[in-house]
């Protein structure tokens, strides 16, 4: 039987207007999703902006958030940052704060090989004493956790799950198929607008990032997969689409926060003149 099942929404960090976690709204998403019966949480994943989060930061989030869950599902935790040191450090603040899992991707920023990137998760592994997700998301560490590497750490017990943002079905299909045998292994699927395709594929999970907005109306879907309605799953998946088309371009938004927050902590900085930057007629070179 898989070890985590459901609707686990990767949830949202937001934000004052001077870019600082607004702990007060945070409360409120977290209540509005376990109000909307979702089955788990994921905390600083891509969609919570994990990245951009010192570690202090990050630490005060989680203890916020499995304070506020008290117990009632469980919460994964995002150990996400270049290096498999601070991977592991991120991973045991989780641990020690209550997290049921860790979410971890493959190393980036330092091109890994296959090889390489298996030995990063057995030392996350080694690490901890609560189980590992592995996170596939090329579009955002430009590396694609080959179905080689899932399968054979899933079988050695070094991954415990996969939470796949790829966007690749076919493997996806495939590492459910090569895993089916393995007692607790789950796979659970990124998407938010095939989600009724990939649960009848078999994917254990969903983790929508639109369950911020609709929890209870992916928990509805979830249901009806699970006693094997897809025509009525597909209806109501089709509901999904306005608000993906409608979302607002994430790239632009985090240049508006960056830039905002830059002339925030700078602001009494002068301009910094770089050496190659185009000078008009009466400026002075620097």
């Amino acid at each position: 039987m898989p070890l985590f099942t459901g609707v686990v929404p990767p949830v949202v960090t937001p934000l004052t207007p001077s870019f600082e976690v607004d702990y007060s709204s945070f409360t409120r998403v977290i209540d509005h999703l376990l109000a909307g019966g979702v089955h788990g949480l994921f905390l600083l994943g891509s969609t919570s902006e994990v990245v951009f989060h010192d570690e202090d930061t990050r630490q005060r989030i989680i203890e916020h958030a499995i304070k506020q869950v008290n117990g009632k599902v469980p919460v994964f935790v995002g150990a996400i940052d270049p290096a498999t040191d601070r991977m592991i450090r991120h991973a045991g603040v989780a641990a020690a704060a209550g997290a049921a899992a860790v979410v971890v991707t493959a190393p980036f920023y330092t091109r890994t090989s296959q090889p390489e990137i298996a030995d990063h998760f057995r030392y996350m592994r080694e690490a901890i004493d609560i189980p590992v997700i592995a996170y596939d998301i090329p579009v955002c560490v430009h590396t694609k956790l080959e179905r080689d590497t899932t399968v054979t750490l899933a079988r050695e017990g070094t991954i415990a799950g996969l939470k796949d943002s790829s966007g690749d079905d076919g493997n996806f299909r495939y590492v459910l198929s090569d895993t089916a045998d393995i007692d607790g292994f789950f796979a659970m699927t990124g998407s938010e607008i095939v989600v009724d395709s990939m649960l009848a594929m078999g994917a254990h999970g969903v983790v929508p990032g639109l369950g911020n907005v609709d929890p209870a109306g992916y928990v509805r879907l979830w249901n009806l997969c699970q006693k094997g309605d897809f025509a009525a799953a597909r209806q109501g998946a089709g509901t999904a689409l306005p608000a993906v088309r409608d979302r607002p371009h994430q790239p632009a938004a985090h240049q508006r926060r960056f830039g905002r927050r830059w002339r925030v902590q700078n602001r009494h900085a002068q301009p910094r003149r770089h050496r190659h930057q185009h000078h008009g007629p009466s400026a002075a070179p620097a």
